[in-house]
């Protein structure tokens, strides 16, 4: 059985491999710039959590750094381990392929998607696609009452809920192939793209509240 995606492990390994090593602050500034704190558990102290405890978990290496000139305090700068690598590809590439996660898995993943080679990512999105139809015929098989729809009653709302959600997630995975097919976004593989979310100094409009720079 194939474990489940977390989005905070995965918003949180991809956030500090963007950037080679990070620090709290600057992985919760990203992940905040996202808007991740308002569709995934990506809150302040989940952040911190996961940063330490992948961390002891050996999938990221935890770097103390000297105190600022400034005259700041010290903080922790965090890199992925070969084992963190390891797992990040593989909630990345489970993010895109399992339909039945909450949203918020597929969001980080599509967030993430351009550290895949395109023909990869384009064959995760198909096999995305073929479970979304599948699915659809199982409810229309084994989970849709018999009789006329309008015999259904409420219940029936349902089953139509579920087979709209997969025939319009199906028709977004088709959409994103397509633009991949035509050669949308720089790709794993295919040359240099910025790594920066929020450039250094540059101040976050969409985060919850002023910043916490003794953190992390």
């Amino acid at each position: 059985m194939v474990s489940a995606v977390s989005a905070i492990r995965l918003l949180v390994l991809g956030a500090v491999r963007q950037h080679g090593r990070a620090h709290g602050y600057q992985v919760r500034n990203d992940l905040e710039f996202w808007g991740a704190h308002q569709w995934s558990n990506a809150k302040p102290g989940s952040i911190y959590h996961a940063l330490k405890q992948m961390a002891g978990q050996g999938l990221l290496t935890a770097h103390d750094t000297e105190p600022s000139t400034a005259g700041g305090p010290p903080r922790t700068e965090y890199e992925l381990t070969a084992a963190g690598e390891a797992e990040y590809q593989r909630l990345l590439r489970r993010s895109l392929t399992a339909h039945d996660e909450k949203p918020d898995v597929l969001t980080a993943g599509v967030g993430f998607i351009v550290d895949l080679p395109r023909r990869e990512a384009i064959e995760l999105l198909g096999r995305r696609v073929a479970a979304l139809e599948e699915w659809s015929a199982e409810v229309a098989r084994e989970w849709t009452p018999p009789g006329a729809p309008d015999e259904w009653g409420h219940i029936g709302e349902i089953m139509r809920l579920w087979v709209h959600n997969a025939a319009s997630g199906a028709e977004w995975a088709r959409g994103l192939i397509e633009r991949l097919e035509k050669g949308a976004y720089v790709m794993a593989g295919e040359g240099e793209r910025s790594v920066e979310v929020l450039p250094e100094g540059v101040g976050n409009p969409y985060a919850e509240r002023p910043h916490d720079r003794t953190r992390g």
